[in-house]
């Protein structure tokens, strides 16, 4: 079995930037409500201009061009472990983008101000060393922002899922389980206290939409957006196109008789950091009590 992690699969994944665009497209076009996710997310650091910033694992530049209306004068650096997701990123000509690994950053200690590692961690071999490293380049009172999902989201395509291989498999339903997301490796839950083993302070920000599908099509391109991690956890015996029929029946009769299938999303951002940020206040008074 392949797992979430296999280098081919990433690799195969990234190859471009079309499945990440397709991804992030279709939650925009379909979730209520509709939510500018990079903005809010930002909401999170408090920004004070001229910062300079990582966006480790930038692919094509989701958070480029909102950082920049936000930021004033902000100082931009991209790496990414995958170059053609990096082909289209607004910043490409610029020389500020770099191909590499997040658990080997090819930039000088104490050299960021903010680094942000947005649905991304959860690809990475060893997040512990990612954390290390990404805590290396920070200075002293710098921030890591952190995006990803609660390990609780979208249940409602996972019991979709789990009961079309449960129809489709000669394995009795106890040993069929729901697809493992990416967020079980790096969640808001786990991911608060994977960060709380690096960094002095962690705080977590969340917001729900639901994505609402009327008609089938849509719902199917969403599937096919992320078939290279929901194709893992088939039974040998079943194939994915076996469970793309069985699925089109379920949501075809679903909206025949709710006019809509709604899939539940959580996702937020983790704000990290030792002594700067949401932080700062505190340590300041503490220090000047003497405490």
């Amino acid at each position: 079995m392949t797992s979430l992690l296999d280098p081919k699969r990433l690799k195969r994944q990234y190859a471009t930037d079309k499945l990440s665009r397709d991804i992030v497209a279709m939650r925009e076009k379909y979730a209520v409500p509709r939510i500018d996710f990079p903005q809010w997310a930002m909401n999170g650091v408090v920004w004070r201009g001229g910062e300079k910033v990582l966006d480790a694992g930038c692919g094509f530049g989701q958070y480029y061009e909102p950082l920049i209306e936000r930021v004033p004068y902000v100082d931009y650096y991209g790496v990414d472990l995958f170059p053609g997701v990096l082909a289209t990123h607004p910043a490409f000509n610029t020389g500020r983008l770099s191909v590499g690994d997040v658990t080997a950053l090819p930039y000088p200690s104490n050299y960021f101000d903010v680094v942000m590692a947005n649905h991304m961690l959860y690809h990475v071999q060893d997040i512990d060393d990612a954390i290390r490293e990404i805590r290396r380049v920070l200075k002293p009172d710098g921030v890591l922002m952190a995006t990803t999902h609660s390990v609780q989201t979208m249940p409602e395509l996972r019991v979709l899922q789990r009961r079309a291989v449960i129809i489709l498999t000669q394995q009795p339903p106890s040993a069929v389980r729901a697809p493992l997301a990416a967020t079980d490796l790096f969640g808001l839950e786990n991911g608060t206290r994977m960060l709380a083993r690096h960094f002095y302070a962690v705080s977590r920000f969340e917001i729900p939409s639901t994505m609402i599908f009327t008609t089938l099509d849509p719902f199917l391109s969403y599937l096919y957006a992320m078939r290279d991690m929901l194709e893992l956890y088939l039974p040998p015996d079943v194939s994915w196109d076996s469970v793309i029929d069985v699925l089109r029946e379920q949501v075809t009769q679903l909206i025949h008789q709710w006019g809509e299938v709604p899939i539940s999303r959580l996702a937020g951002v983790l704000v990290a950091s030792d002594r700067g940020d949401f932080i700062r206040g505190f340590l300041d008074r503490r220090e000047a009590s003497g405490g």
